[in-house]
């Protein structure tokens, strides 16, 4: 996609054996109808969707189940495991999620978003039981995408452990404060793609408006995972819209270049040539 292109999509890109299409995911939790969920997640654009196994409303009080209005053909179901906090009740909890995709037929089957959490104020990750739960699942044959904090160190840890996506967090879930700490994450994508360019990160949580998600990818992030910031907002179905369109400003943003920050004025325009000297007399 060039600028003189706005209306085409973005180039795809992988996620273990997944093509994307959008570089925007969005859940499904918080909306008031699956109705309303429906909505914003066709205007999104996004091609996955992730579910909380544990969590998710898949039933409604009219009976509806939630997999009704997600239309499964052109749809991914990226699992969960939110609501965990110990990386054995992680594991089960994907295992339960891969039974349940598998009598859909879903290609989500292979894949999990792993959520290890610490505690319930904060909801951050607890680091040590990621690693593994990470270490158990990609043994269990599953691709991980691993929701983590914006340390450097573990991010790295986590790949290594066999992570087909690290998710650094770009500040607590459900907040709505976007990235709070982008050296941290600055220094997540040098580690995670030295050597390997193509390696995804995708920041996940924290995202409270389209300017987030821009920024998150103008520091060079593949994706962003969000939630909350649509299924919240005063208007859902308006800002599915502008976090579509801010995840594709964003990453055109980052490989335009931008212009160097300066303390003083550069005039825009020419300070000579606009007035022959047989004018200026």
């Amino acid at each position: 996609m060039s600028a003189d292109q706005p209306g085409m999509s973005l180039p795809r890109f992988k996620v273990g054996s997944h093509e994307l299409s959008s570089r925007l995911i969005v859940g499904t939790g918080k909306y008031t109808t699956f109705e309303e969920m429906h909505d914003c997640l066709a205007l999104s654009g996004a091609d996955v969707v992730t579910v909380a196994v544990r969590r998710e409303r898949l039933v409604d009080k009219e009976g509806r189940n939630i997999l009704d209005f997600i239309d499964l053909k052109k749809t991914t179901i990226l699992p969960n495991t939110a609501g965990c906090f110990t990386a054995e009740d992680a594991v089960r909890t994907a295992r339960l999620g891969r039974e349940i995709l598998e009598g859909l037929e879903n290609p989500g089957a292979s894949w999990v978003k792993l959520e290890v959490l610490g505690d319930k104020k904060t909801l951050l990750p607890d680091p040590i039981a990621t690693v593994e739960a990470t270490r158990q699942l990609v043994k269990d044959g599953f691709e991980v995408l691993v929701y983590t904090t914006d340390d450097p160190i573990t991010a790295k840890r986590l790949k290594d452990e066999g992570a087909v996506s690290v998710m650094p967090a770009g500040s607590p879930i459900g907040s709505g404060q976007g990235v709070l700490n982008p050296n941290n994450i600055r220094i997540c994508l040098e580690y995670l793609k030295e050597n390997d360019p193509d390696y995804p990160v995708i920041v996940d949580a924290g995202v409270g408006t389209a300017s987030d998600v821009a920024f998150a990818m103008e520091l060079g992030c593949d994706a962003v995972l969000l939630n909350t910031a649509i299924a919240s907002a005063a208007q859902t179905r308006d800002m599915a819209v502008a976090m579509k369109l801010a995840c594709q400003a964003g990453y055109l943003a980052a490989r335009a270049g931008r212009i160097p920050r300066k303390l003083y004025a550069t005039a825009s325009s020419p300070e000579t040539g606009l007035i022959s000297p047989a004018v200026r007399g």
